[in-house]
């Protein structure tokens, strides 16, 4: 049986050294969706045809001898709410206008394919990027290549476990409350939102104009890097995006950790009914950056309860103000997403300004705190993927309880990168995860703290039962 490469780096060098061509890859990443997708429910649409001739370009380009960097060849897939001039940008979901992006490339999506990236086809989300699965829509239901009975997390559902599954090397996905850090984590694999400015966000629907964020999921932290070094720098299209350099994001080689200043914060990470693995994997990560040098000192987070709230009454509030044109379909979108609404139109404009104030304390005493500490660790989440069977549309409650356990919402205000990063699994084999988080632009030294970490642990190279079985 061919040993194909697990990392996109990893393929990056196999393309070069003549080992496989990109169209070597793309085929068996077009067949691996052939056998699986139809139960992980990762694609929307997926585009053999232009990967394949894609991937023909790109090996013509290698062998002429223009080399576009480590993307060059290597499946890739995008969340469905980036919109992609292959096929249509449905956000998941019946209301949007299906001429919305048509024949456009977002910022993002352009970048990826001028460094030569196969682009396999558009992933699963949840609808608009919030809410929950629905079976009663015509859409697939995402699931988790750990366990096709639970959930893959979202909003990046099929853009995580498209890399869990093997359908694809890395893609991208957005960060609004989580929303790449969450499935990363139920799916085992890593994923970076960077920091809020740095990466374009023009040319992708919508959730929360002050707190969506675009950013790579791979399987390693190598791999984000390289996916960010495309997507990084300003773009006229979004004046919230700042222009700093790409290269500023790109991690020293070394692995030595010898004086970094490590925050590890365990209040309100540990709830009573978190998995009684995630203790012993987060102290092993904590042990491990130690043996790399890093010192370590325990912290709180300032203003933790009112970040999440301001996550909330923020995203709720500016979601509404995009969707109130829409207001008329009503009917038409899934409940979780109705009810996610109907708490923005319940927050009064003071409430909304209020947030905002205390987000500006909340960014400015972050910043006291990083002035002693250089990167902050954390759990991403208590437990693994809930099952399926516990997300009833129906139930307003649904979506409350998996946040109650997530630990990503209190970042997305205050704008910092924050890697998600598997640390081990739970005594059922189901992905556990850390959080790094580090100053507004300093993406370089937390993805240093990942690949330093994933130098001496193998948990994002596991096999997912999915192709495991396949093997």
């Amino acid at each position: 049986m061919t040993d194909w490469p697990r990392t996109l780096t990893e393929a990056a060098v196999a393309l070069r050294e003549g080992e496989f061509t990109s169209v070597e890859i793309t085929q068996q990443a077009i067949e691996r969706a052939d056998e699986v997708d139809g139960v992980v429910g990762t694609y929307l649409s997926r585009f053999n045809e232009q990967a394949l001739a894609a991937a023909r370009r790109a090996d013509s380009e290698l062998v002429a001898g223009r080399d576009r960097g480590p993307l060059h060849g290597i499946p890739f897939g995008i969340k469905d709410i980036i919109a992609c001039s292959e096929g249509d940008t449905t956000a998941q979901s019946t209301v949007l206008d299906r001429s919305w992006g048509a024949g456009k490339d977002a910022p993002v999506v352009r970048r990826v394919k001028e460094a030569g990236a196969v682009i396999t086809g558009k992933t699963t989300t949840m609808e608009f990027a919030c809410g929950i699965t629905d079976a009663s829509k015509p859409f697939p239901i995402p699931r988790n290549p750990w366990d096709l009975d639970t959930w893959p997390g979202g909003s990046s559902s099929g853009t995580s476990s498209g890399v869990a599954a093997e359908m694809f090397y890395a893609g991208l996905g957005t960060d609004t409350a989580g929303s790449i850090r969450i499935p990363a984590a139920y799916c085992g694999v890593t994923g970076l939102m960077p920091t809020y400015g740095r990466v374009p966000k023009s040319g992708v629907v919508p959730l929360s104009y002050s707190l969506d964020h675009v950013g790579p999921i791979a399987r390693s932290a190598a791999d984000c890097s390289e996916v960010l070094q495309v997507i990084a720098g300003a773009h006229q299209s979004d004046p919230t995006c700042v222009q700093r350099a790409a290269e500023e994001c790109r991690p020293c080689q070394t692995k030595d950790l010898a004086g970094l200043r490590v925050g590890v914060v365990r209040e309100n990470h540990f709830p009573e009914d978190a998995d009684p693995a995630l203790v012993p994997a987060f102290e092993t990560v904590v042990d491990t950056l130690r043996t790399f040098g890093a010192q370590t000192r325990e912290l709180k987070l300032p203003y933790w309860t009112e970040m999440i709230a301001c996550d909330i009454v923020t995203m709720a509030t500016e979601a509404l103000a995009y969707h109130r044109v829409d207001t008329q379909r009503w009917g038409d979108y899934f409940p979780a997403t109705r009810q996610m609404l109907a708490r923005g139109a319940l927050v009064a404009g003071a409430d909304y300004v209020q947030a905002q104030r205390v987000r500006r304390v909340a960014q400015h005493a972050l910043l006291a705190l990083f002035e002693t500490v250089d990167v902050v660790v954390c759990p991403t989440i208590a437990t693994g993927a809930p099952p399926l069977a516990s997300l009833d549309p129906a139930d307003a409650e649904a979506v409350e309880r998996i946040f109650a356990r997530a630990f990503t919402p209190y970042w997305d205000p205050l704008g910092n990168p924050v890697l998600a990063m598997p640390i081990g699994f739970t005594e059922g084999g189901m992905p556990l995860s850390a959080q790094v988080a580090g100053r507004p632009f300093d993406e370089a030294t937390v993805l240093r703290v990942g690949i330093s970490f994933q130098s001496v642990t193998d948990h994002h190279l596991k096999v997912s039962p999915v192709v495991g079985g396949l093997q």
